[in-house]
């Protein structure tokens, strides 16, 4: 795991000439993601045109690094004087900040090359599968000096071009730099667990982990980008598209990859490097059969996530899905199938808890420790300075974000630092492909209605009602509506049925807030939401699990999980996003997925004597929640309203200031929840003040 960037400097004109600061440009961009990699940093300089490179190190690169004889080690500082004197010349730079996780050896220093330095690559992230991969290409031929996953990527590179990416069972961002052909080949992984981001223009290629260092170059303006911020504000919408906050600045979305050819065609991106097919379907089996096979292909995406030289953990919310990660690693290591690095061979656990309150899931995670042989570990969060790491989170997280609900994911991962542990696992993934959310009964009773599955979804509906005690009338106009916008036909006796239904209440949000100049502004501009993938065309269910998992997907989510983890220099792996197992559940039928009302049914059968009873059988869903309603009628309240009617706040063309002042003083009477209309607005303030101001 690491934080990677670079650049390369396309062309010379008379009034875009390249910096003389080429060494301390480079260096200031590492700096800024320390965090992400504490443990070494690695430098390639050079010149594109001709192929010629140096090679250095930096303060933090270790001395046993610098005194080795691999072909990618540096023997010298970036703060060389001698660097400094071609500074003029140099046209490319890749540099890595690194975490060391595998082969903590100087033979896992990046910049990473091969034998004869034509092709070089800078790496975040892990390939779960890069010991098969290894096998495989030494089988052919080529030849290893580590034991570091990055090194396979080289190897695979040389053997099987670009295709390689389909091979890579992992998480990752990666930039491969080909001296021979002038090309750069950038990828981000299925899912988009590992991040990455780039600036264009016809002068500069920049690219880096996180935003913070492509705007530490001094080359690109911290402007803050209206549509996105038009989308956020009205729709609550962040991470949803290849824009970022900032003008200027793209993202490669999960899956996609780019070419930058140096000396012919330019560039090429973003393409797709896999896709779900909506052909494959595995019918005909039984309950225990789908089970059977989720549950081998799940123990297997965790036994790979556990690949590790350094102490292994897991983040413990009380829910279905972490607590089955939880147990089925509790069970690998009983049986002997897996070992945690270390000298205990344990498994810690992480949790945030509340005390006295609604979301706190602490007799869930007692279950779980009753169960298992686990080491857990509780932090609080409303015992911190909340408003401080507040900031803190901002910063780490670049860009606003929708509510306080990470900030307990934050502390998790600040326990897990605390404890000593550096890579972790948890459920993330799980509720998009499995239809976790309460919110996917409605797209699955449209996918009913649509296909006049009438006892079905009149069983289906009674579930709804007697275990959740919704409304059957209010679900049934909203799955009406849902039809509606996605502009399906709807069967004759659906709109009989809709007519003699009460009409759905109102949801109640308010938007009074928000400037009406700045929204009569963007009128023209449509949200930057991608319309509804129609991959699966025949069946809106499995349409609406592709759009939640996979396009456009959880990027938010593992967004979220990503800055708050790199934060504290923690690697956190994902067993739910392995890619077999995502392709395995869209292959089943939808009733492994919601049935009689019971929400991830292959799971809940799959854990069938792994995990507690209590667990598998809860309805109820919290996950990693914060009491932001609460903390903005008390430990909150007196800073919102100071930033409220602050001279900024009051200066930003975003803000209707009377409307925001008085959904704060509603909110803290108690008589309407308007936590997340406030935060939005807080959190684009203190967003503002710290990245643009």
């Amino acid at each position: 795991m690491c934080g990677i960037l670079g650049f390369v400097h396309l062309r010379e004109t008379e009034t875009n000439e390249k910096p003389r600061t080429i060494c301390r440009m480079i260096r200031n961009m590492a700096e800024s993601i320390k965090h992400r990699g504490p443990n070494d940093e690695g430098y390639l300089l050079g010149k594109w045109e001709c192929g010629e490179h140096r090679l250095a190190g930096g303060p933090d690169t270790p001395s046993e690094v610098l005194a080795s004889r691999y072909a990618f080690s540096p023997h010298q500082r970036i703060s060389d004087p001698e660097l400094h004197e071609l500074e003029g010349e140099l046209s490319l730079a890749l540099a890595c900040r690194r975490l060391s996780i595998l082969d903590l050896s100087p033979a896992g220093h990046q910049p990473m090359c091969n034998e004869d330095q034509t092709i070089w690559v800078v790496h975040n992230g892990e390939i779960y599968n890069y010991r098969v991969l290894r096998n495989e290409l030494k089988a052919s031929g080529h030849q290893f000096v580590s034991d570091a996953d990055t090194e396979v990527i080289v190897h695979a590179y040389e053997e099987w071009g670009k295709d390689c990416l389909t091979r890579f069972n992992g998480m990752w961002a990666s930039v491969i730099w080909d001296s021979k052909e002038k090309k750069l080949l950038c990828s981000r992984d299925r899912f988009g667990v590992k991040p990455f981001y780039y600036h264009l223009d016809p002068d500069w290629f920049i690219f880096a982990s996180e935003i913070k260092a492509i705007l530490r170059s001094g080359l690109v303006p911290s402007k803050p980008n209206n549509r996105i911020i038009h989308d956020y504000l009205l729709h609550k919408r962040h991470d949803h598209a290849s824009e970022t906050f900032f003008e200027g600045i793209r993202q490669l979305r999960g899956g996609e990859y780019l070419e930058l050819h140096l000396s012919g065609t330019g560039f090429v991106g973003a393409l797709p490097i896999w896709d779900i097919s909506p052909d494959s379907y595995l019918n005909g089996q039984s309950d225990e059969e789908y089970a059977q096979r989720f549950y081998e292909l799940l123990e297997d995406a965790v036994r790979l996530r556990l690949i590790s030289d350094v102490p292994v953990g897991t983040c413990l919310s009380g829910g279905l899905d972490s607590s089955s990660i939880v147990c089925v690693l509790d069970k690998l290591l009983r049986e002997g199938k897996a070992k945690i690095p270390g000298r205990e061979n344990i498994q810690k656990t992480f949790s945030a808890r509340y005390r006295n309150s609604p979301h706190d899931e602490g007799k869930f995670i007692e279950n779980v420790a009753q169960r298992t042989a686990i080491d857990a570990h509780h932090i609080y969060p409303e015992d911190s300075e909340i408003f401080d790491e507040i900031q803190r989170l901002i910063y780490y997280q670049e860009e606003p974000f929708a509510t306080l609900s990470i900030f307990a994911q934050w502390n998790v991962f600040k326990l897990a630092r605390q404890v000593g542990v550096t890579v972790t696992l948890d459920g993330q993934g799980a509720d998009e492909s499995l239809a976790g959310y309460h919110t996917a009964f409605i797209q699955y009773f449209a996918a009913l209605i649509e296909s006049s599955c009438w006892l079905r979804l009149r069983n289906e509906m009674n579930c709804y009602k007697r275990l959740y005690g919704y409304s059957k009338a209010e679900a049934y106009n909203r799955a009406m509506a849902y039809l509606q916008v996605r502009g399906r036909r709807m069967p004759l006796v659906s709109r009989f049925l809709r007519a003699w239904m009460p009409s759905p209440s109102a949801p109640q949000s308010r938007t009074d807030w928000i400037s009406p100049s700045f929204l009569k502004a963007l009128r023209v501009h449509q949200t930057l939401t991608t319309s509804p993938y129609a991959l699966f065309r025949d069946n809106l269910f499995d349409d609406y699990l592709y759009t939640s998992t996979i396009k456009p997907g959880l990027h938010h989510l593992l967004h979220y999980e990503d800055r708050n983890s790199m934060a504290f220099s923690i690697e956190s792996r994902t067993p739910f996003l392995d890619y077999r197992l995502i392709e395995y559940l869209f292959a089943i039928p939808s009733d492994q997925k919601i049935r009689q009302g019971v929400t991830k049914v292959v799971l809940r059968n799959a854990m069938k004597g792994v995990l507690p009873e209590p667990i598998r059988q809860r309805l109820d869903k919290i996950g990693f929640s914060t009491p932001q309603d609460v903390w903005f009628r008390t430990i909150l309240k007196e800073t919102t309203r100071e930033i409220f009617n602050s001279a900024s706040f009051r200066q930003r063309p975003y803000f209707e200031i009377k409307a925001a002042n008085q959904i704060l003083e509603e909110h803290s009477l108690g008589n309407r929840d308007y936590s997340q209309e406030i935060w939005r607005a807080l959190c684009l303030e203190l967003w503002l003040r710290t990245f643009v101001d």
